[in-house]
């Protein structure tokens, strides 16, 4: 099997250096160049890959000839603006921003769930949202036995998932009050450390977030279901590392929890914890889902509380990124 060359675009970056860190976990399929792009002041700088440094480079028009892949760990403008020059060069762009999840011409994949949407590629492919990565794991395996009419989710999102400046701000601040100084507040909009914010993203007229959304209208095109309909309130919390979300989801059918469970261990990437609950801790540093804390609801017949984990990081991000590829690229061998 030819390797695939890939290039990772913005690789010094949280979600970058865990991209390069997956591609090294690979071990089914075959990986040839790899090429870190990043900005001019990263220019030079080394990663570590199989234990040899690769120097990153800065990125330009002609930055991703020869390639087979480029993964996308960038803000929506650069992600927009490097595209075309990606698609230009004959490599397939997978995406983790949001700058073309909800184009109606770009598949937006989990591979778990809809790796058949990878094939109408046009030389875009977006990866989802973190938080719809992982409530959509969890939930999938129900929703094959019975539809899902609605959803009512609570998410309590690391400071991770706001990059390497979250994750800073977390850290500084609790330095900071710890030596009776006042929290600094640069990164979330207000005090993080030892706090909560029900706010991720601005908010729309109807009053919710644009983290909010996404899992509404992510979750329609993943499952194609249109109307699926999903209230969700995102929180950030002062956990470093992993994502928790708290779900409840009514079906057509009645299901007993003995089918639920059974749907849950019989899924690709998800772990049904009971014992007694997954936590972020749990969670760090891998990729499965974990889901636990499974229950009925006690006010509808055929509604279902469970509460979920995830690494953002890794299948809410890199991993997803880059097992997209891995089933693009072995679709593309095999049909050669």
């Amino acid at each position: 099997m030819k390797a695939c060359r890939i290039a990772i675009l913005g690789a010094t970056g949280a979600v970058g250096r865990t991209m390069l860190q997956v591609l090294e976990e690979q071990t089914d399929w075959e990986i040839g160049e790899v090429r870190l792009l990043a900005s001019p002041r990263s220019a030079g700088q080394t990663l570590l890959f199989k234990g040899q440094p690769l120097t990153l480079e800065a990125v330009t028009e002609t930055s991703f000839e020869g390639m087979d892949v480029v993964l996308g760990a960038v803000e929506n403008d650069l992600a927009k603006r490097w595209a075309p020059w990606i698609v230009k060069a004959g490599a397939v762009f997978v995406d983790n921003s949001s700058a073309f999840r909800l184009d109606p011409e770009v598949p937006l994949v989990i591979p778990q769930i809809n790796p058949q949407d990878i094939q109408r590629h046009q030389g875009i492919i977006a990866n989802p949202n973190c938080a719809t990565i992982l409530a959509l794991m969890a939930v999938a395996p129900i929703y094959r036995r019975s539809r899902i009419t609605r959803m009512m989710v609570s998410t309590y999102q690391a400071v991770s998932g706001a990059g390497a400046a979250g994750l800073a701000e977390l850290k500084r601040q609790i330095t900071e009050l710890e030596a009776g100084k006042a929290a600094t507040v640069e990164t979330f909009p207000a005090q993080i450390a030892y706090n909560l914010i029900p706010q991720i993203g601005g908010f729309n007229e109807a009053g919710y977030s644009s983290e909010e959304m996404k899992l509404n209208d992510e979750g329609q095109k993943i499952l194609h279901d249109p109307e699926l309909r999903v209230s969700c309130t995102c929180v950030r919390v002062p956990v470093l590392r992993c994502h928790s979300e708290s779900i409840y989801l009514e079906t057509e059918a009645f299901l007993s929890l003995d089918e639920v469970r059974q749907a849950l261990e019989e899924a690709e990437g998800v772990v049904l914890n009971e014992q007694p609950y997954p936590t972020p801790l749990d969670c760090t540093d891998q990729d499965l889902v974990e889901v636990g804390r499974l229950r009925r609801d006690l006010t509808c017949e055929k509604g279902i509380a469970l509460w979920c984990c995830g690494d953002q990081l890794r299948k809410g991000a890199a991993t997803n990124a880059v097992e997209i590829v891995r089933e693009w690229w072995k679709s593309v061998q095999s049909s050669n």
